[in-house]
């Protein structure tokens, strides 16, 4: 049997410089798996707890030293000479240890840096690549990438209220070719942006972040760029969004307001749910939309009942916030028939094991999954296997720009090639 001889952690900063923790687990035989932690800015409710030192004095409280001594202490005695192989037990030990229902004790960011370093430990062990070590021998279908090429909301600092502005290149023969597709849009993207005098710097996810004042432009300048670049908007390249409404949903008044354009002293609009449903339908008649995360609040249950049931049988409707990975919300939405497709974030749940249980209730209901990164990212491209692993199908790993982004494209086209070298 192969078991764990030491788990120890460091603190690295992510792609925001905020620390964050990278974790190395090193087993019996000297095989090593490393993984880092990602962190998110627009989070869930519900999601499971990223453990600060709350210290003013350091990092502004945004250190991770006690999830880092969490790591070295407890969790390395508590896993030592434990199974390797036994991923299941490991991750249920750590959450046993925890005792609470958002993993706060020792911190999401901790118990999730272990689960990740320990299954790529095992992997290394059996000399496989992960992909295939967590999805075995049909593990094969690389992912069509969601690609927000356009940054709003908690992302960028102009006046989008709306999050992302993602395309999906959807027409494409294969993974290496929807990568191109996107550089491509992402390009002449940038020169419509330059010709109308705006900024091409970017978001926190590598999409540009111009003083765009209004969803309409957004989506004009998106399907432009579609065109421009050669391709056929909806046929070849759609478009995605994510409002991510939660951002801005009052929820004393129960409506949706756009509250950068309100700061601004601007014209703003107020929604009720049903408003919003209906400008969300409006917005998908008008252009090429296929797919909407997030356009209702994660509380607002029945909005999304009355969303799914309206537009639910022609439209992706992808709960993130709402459901935050974790299998008892999911359940929820099964039983209400709430959206039709979820957003799968390792660090929302905690675990490996949990994310995989997700991933498997969704499926058996026929909802389509999306593994996707956070804002907040390291050069780690886990989630890249994993997409693969558990045959997805879709992958939301930002825009063609920064390292923390490009690093899983690059991965998905290694795992093409090995999969497919001809």
């Amino acid at each position: 049997m192969v078991t764990i001889e030491s788990v120890r952690a460091l603190e690295i900063l992510d792609s925001r410089g905020c620390p964050t923790l990278k974790v190395r687990v090193v087993a019996s035989d000297g095989s090593i798996g490393e993984a880092s932690v990602p962190s998110g800015a627009s989070t869930g409710a519900h999601e499971a707890l990223e453990l600060r030192d709350e210290d003013p004095k350091r990092y502004f409280g945004k250190g991770v030293l006690k999830a880092l001594s969490h790591v070295n202490g407890p969790l390395c005695q508590l896993l030592k000479g434990k199974d390797l192989l036994d991923q299941r037990g490991i991750d249920f030990l750590m959450i046993q240890a925890d005792g609470t229902a958002n993993k706060s004790k020792w911190g999401a960011n901790a118990i999730l840096g272990v689960s990740l370093a320990a299954v790529r430990a095992a992997s290394a062990s059996q000399n496989l690549p992960l992909y295939r070590y967590l999805g075995g021998p049909f593990a094969k279908q690389l992912p069509c990438p969601m690609m927000n090429i356009l940054n709003g909301g908690a992302h960028a600092d102009n006046l989008l209220d709306f999050q992302e502005f993602l395309i999906r290149p959807i027409g494409a023969p294969n993974f290496k070719e929807a990568l191109r597709f996107g550089v491509e849009v992402f390009w002449t993207l940038k020169k419509l942006l330059k010709a109308k005098g705006y900024s091409t710097a970017v978001g926190d996810e590598g999409g540009f972040a111009p003083s765009i004042s209004s969803n309409e432009e957004a989506l004009d300048l998106l399907s432009l760029a579609i065109e421009k670049a050669g391709f056929r908007p909806k046929e070849q390249i759609s478009i995605a969004l994510d409002p991510a409404a939660s951002e801005f949903y009052n929820p004393v008044e129960k409506n949706y307001v756009e509250k950068k354009r309100q700061g601004a002293h601007k014209p703003f609009a107020s929604r009720t749910a049903l408003e919003q449903i209906a400008y969300m339908k409006q917005l998908v008649e008008r252009y090429p939309i296929d797919s909407i995360e997030d356009g209702l609040d994660q509380n607002d249950w029945e909005g999304w009942q009355v969303w799914t049931k309206q537009m639910g049988s022609s439209l992706q409707i992808v709960g993130d916030d709402i459901f935050v990975t974790n299998p008892q919300y999911l359940q929820r939405g099964i039983d209400e028939k709430v959206a039709n497709a979820i957003l799968i974030k390792v660090n929302q749940i905690g675990t490996l094991t949990e994310t995989l249980e997700t991933i498997a209730l969704a499926k058996s209901q026929g909802f389509k999954t999306i593994i996707s990164h956070r804002s907040g990212e390291t050069e780690d491209s886990f989630i890249a296997d994993l997409c693969v692993a558990t045959s997805a199908g879709q992958i939301k790993t930002g825009s063609l720009s920064r390292s923390e982004r490009i690093c899983k494209y690059n991965r998905l086209l290694e795992i093409e090639a090995e999969l497919y070298p001809n």
